[in-house]
């Protein structure tokens, strides 16, 4: 929905196809390798404009105050950089678990950045949002970048890397995982061979290509071994496919060439654990919003 006053937008939740950790900087930010989807489960963001420059959060979201809410952070971060006087009102409603490696929160400051660019008439390039992006966290830019994308550096470093039409399983373990506690853990491996986007470029990235690229999550051992859950969840998915888990947890998934199939593993799921069906999207679903 769209108004000269109001706006109602998506934020896609993504999925790592997979996550290598290839290195570490002298600062110590992990150097990473990774390949970004998005999917069509997803967060849904209204914004009503406000002409007194307040940026306002109009509901409760558990767990993450006001101040915190990258939403917030997003809205306030463009006021100061462009001097803009006008305000937003913010609603969120949340479909995406938090702390479970989907990317909700950088998901949801991306498509406030997006969206206030556009209801705030400032008509920034996507290269100058992506920049503001990173400042808010490292998988904020790939949302404004808004395709598929091959990552590197610390994540910000973005080819476009188009992906094979798939249904994906996605499930949902009860736990949060705190990013900063799995990569500080001394058992974390953080020297994964690096590979080439040109690799990725062949076939289907599920199945075989995974085992023939030994495409996997650095992360997973050491999420797995902290949470059992993860492992369970990981376990029953692994008998119909290719299971791994997303960014650094917990939520984990697998990939199937049509609907029917993931549809069908999704009705044999155990009664206590809870996950769905989501489609791999080609690009963003606001990518036209912003001009390169």
């Amino acid at each position: 929905m769209e108004s000269s006053n109001q706006l109602t937008c998506p934020a896609p939740a993504k999925l790592n196809l997979f996550l290598h950790v290839v290195g570490r900087r002298s600062d110590g930010y992990h150097l990473l390798q990774t390949l970004f989807r998005f999917i069509d489960l997803q967060d849904t963001l209204h914004f009503s404009l406000r002409g007194d420059g307040v940026v306002h959060r109009g509901n409760v979201v558990e767990g993450v105050a006001e101040e915190q809410d990258l939403c917030v952070r997003a809205a306030r971060l463009l006021q100061s950089e462009t001097g803009c006087g006008l305000g937003v009102d913010i609603m969120v409603e949340k479909r995406i678990p938090m702390g479970g490696g989907l990317g909700g929160g950088s998901s949801d400051a991306a498509t406030t950045l997006i969206a206030l660019n556009r209801l705030w008439s400032l008509g920034l390039p996507r290269e100058r949002l992506m920049r503001l992006g990173l400042r808010l966290g490292a998988d904020v830019p790939v949302f404004v970048f808004g395709e598929s994308a091959f990552a590197e550096g610390v994540g910000e470093e973005l080819q476009a890397c188009p992906v094979p039409e798939a249904w994906y399983v996605v499930l949902f373990p009860p736990v949060q995982v705190p990013t900063v506690q799995i990569f500080t853990r001394p058992e974390l491996t953080r020297n994964t061979v690096s590979i080439t986007m040109r690799a990725l470029a062949k076939g289907q990235l599920f199945g075989e290509q995974v085992r023939e690229l030994q495409l996997h999550n650095d992360l997973q051992p050491v999420v797995c071994d902290l949470y059992p859950e993860v492992a369970r969840y990981l376990a029953w998915l692994g008998r119909f496919g290719e299971a791994m888990m997303t960014g650094s947890g917990a939520c984990v998934f697998a990939g199937f060439d049509s609907r029917s199939r993931a549809e069908a593993v999704l009705r044999q799921l155990p009664h206590e654990m809870r996950g769905v069906v989501a489609q791999g999207l080609a690009g963003h679903p606001l990518h036209d919003w912003v001009h390169d």
